[in-house]
């Protein structure tokens, strides 16, 4: 590939995960509640951070850097998931509420009182 255009990819792909980003923040500003921001937030990290790790990956000479970049993007795709799975499980043992900006109601789910909760029981609530 010629450096021209992998310079061009590489600047194209940081832009793109600059705006994916800029989407994620203003996505986590301007959601109601805690779990649509969290949404907002853990798609917005992976993926901006995803396509600056391959431009990275694009512009490095040396393959140290690009195994990093794979490792690190690696990282990423097991985490992500499994950090936002743990935030949203404290909300909701937090009572957090869900609220829906269209209808303006705010619904709970069942059982929010983490005293009432019985952390034992493996059934889904």
């Amino acid at each position: 590939m010629s450096e021209v255009l992998r310079t061009g990819v590489a600047d194209a792909l940081v832009v793109l995960g600059l705006l994916v980003m800029t989407v994620g923040v203003y996505g986590l500003l301007t959601m109601p509640d805690v779990y649509t921001q969290l949404h907002a937030a853990s798609k917005a990290v992976f993926l901006g951070v995803i396509a600056l790790l391959g431009a990275t990956a694009l512009v490095a000479d040396e393959p140290a850097v690009v195994y990093r970049a794979v490792l690190i993007a690696v990282f990423l795709l097991l985490t992500t998931p499994v950090s936002a799975h743990a935030v949203g499980r404290a909300a909701q043992l937090g009572a957090e509420s869900v609220e829906s900006r269209s209808s303006g109601e705010v619904s709970t789910w069942e059982g929010d009182d983490p005293a009432t909760l019985d952390h034992d029981d493996p059934r889904p609530r």
